[in-house]
């Protein structure tokens, strides 16, 4: 005649000590408590499924009380009754919560988390809102380890679709880095988009319209000179070729950053693309202007300050909508333009050193051995060079002789 199990309650379930060994109580119908010699006092099941003895984890007292211990011992019951082994269902719905924090968009916005110390606020803005534009509603909520490569392209064909071919290219590249980062930590097995690379039609490759002969940018010079909208626009737009930098770089000068004495413009790393600190020589006609704007802005953390309040930067449109109330459509002028304008004529008019021109331009220069330049790096060699420019410059508003380009272009 089997033993006769006398139900717990409240109190004994409350009271149970370990007596330093594991102490079993049981409740009656697989379920018992079992209290550990540290004081632990967990629920489990004790059943059998296909001749063999199972347990079950229901978790630990008093998180789970004696009523939910019942509960889910009854749940497991009406399973084995239907010949449902309690063991499977659990683990499979383990496995549904792990999937539904594995997610495209979990891992994206992790990863996303992770790597935006390294690029500037607006490349990671950007980044975010093409995932959040072109991923995420298509894929996002799927566990990213079940991600195949023609599941994806049919994201990127849906941005292709719309005609915008680079940015199916871009998409991809960003998909590739997050699976990438995936399969490193163990969320993911393969990175679909790896796959799928020569799966899109080749992207032409896309300039920002940049004015580079000689005598058109004697006219632009010009043009700049006569602007006749706002004067701190207009200040920033006469500084733009001589500093050539980013124009986000340039909205975002700040007084603290600009030292007069040793004439020279140092801009931290979180302002730049690269994420490295970078140094600007100011020739005198920048100093110039700098201390003309001071004048005007002095008062403003930032040099190029909005209309409307010093406490913010300059529009990112600014710059933009004075070249095009100059005249200048997107296919001839750009805020940008102004570096590829400084790039090629210094290195085929000024025949200065390329790795000069590269170093000042803040792109990654490897000397020999493969060390990447500082940013203090030929300064002096860039001090003249920046002159140099500056004063060609000036020879070109003035109606000097247009030098021809030394070099055939490539």
């Amino acid at each position: 005649m089997p033993k006769r199990i006398i139900p717990l309650s409240d109190m004994k379930v409350q009271k149970a000590k370990s007596k330093g060994k594991n102490v079993t109580l049981f409740d009656g119908g697989g379920l018992f408590l079992m209290v550990t010699p540290t004081g632990g006092k967990l629920w489990r099941f004790k059943y059998r499924y296909n001749g063999k003895q199972k347990l079950l984890a229901f978790g630990s007292y008093p998180e789970i009380t004696l009523l939910d211990a019942r509960r889910r011992r009854d749940d497991a019951r009406r399973l084995l009754a239907n010949n449902v082994d309690p063991g499977a269902i659990r683990k499979a719905q383990k496995q549904a919560k792990v999937e539904e924090t594995e997610t495209v968009e979990v891992i994206a916005r992790e990863w996303h988390e992770k790597f935006k110390t390294k690029w500037t606020q607006g490349h990671a803005t950007k980044i975010m809102r093409a995932l959040e534009r072109d991923v995420f509603p298509w894929i996002g909520t799927r566990p990213i380890k079940d991600i195949k490569a023609p599941e994806l392209l049919t994201v990127l064909r849906r941005v292709e679709s719309r005609g915008v071919l680079e940015g199916a290219h871009r998409i991809r590249g960003i998909c590739n880095m997050i699976f990438r980062y995936a399969v490193s930590t163990g969320r993911a097995e393969r990175n679909p988009a790896q796959d799928l690379i020569g799966s899109l039609p080749p992207a032409k490759e896309k300039h920002l319209a940049a004015i580079t002969e000689p005598k058109k940018v004697r006219e632009l010079l010009r043009a700049i000179d006569g602007y006749s909208g706002s004067y701190v626009v207009k200040l920033a737009l006469q500084l733009s070729p001589l500093v050539f930098v980013r124009p986000g770089e340039l909205r975002h000068m700040e007084w603290s950053e600009v030292d007069f004495d040793e004439s020279l413009w140092s801009i931290p790393a979180e302002k730049m693309k690269m994420r490295e600190p970078h140094l600007v020589p100011l020739s005198r006609q920048a100093i110039k202007i700098l201390e003309e704007i001071k004048k005007l802005t002095g008062a403003s953390k930032y040099a190029f300050p909005s209309g409307r309040t010093f406490d913010r930067p300059m529009s990112n449109n600014a710059v933009l909508a004075a070249l095009r109330r100059m005249g200048y459509t997107k296919d001839e002028m750009t805020p940008h333009g102004f570096r590829a304008m400084a790039r090629t004529i210094i290195d085929e008019v000024l025949q200065v050193r390329p790795d000069f021109i590269e170093a000042q331009l803040a792109h990654r220069v490897s000397d020999p051995l493969g060390r990447s330049y500082n940013r203090t790096q030929h300064l002096n060699e860039r001090r003249k060079m920046m002159q140099k420019w500056a004063d060609y410059l000036d020879g070109l508003k003035i109606g000097a002789k247009v030098l021809p380009f030394k070099k055939a272009k490539g």
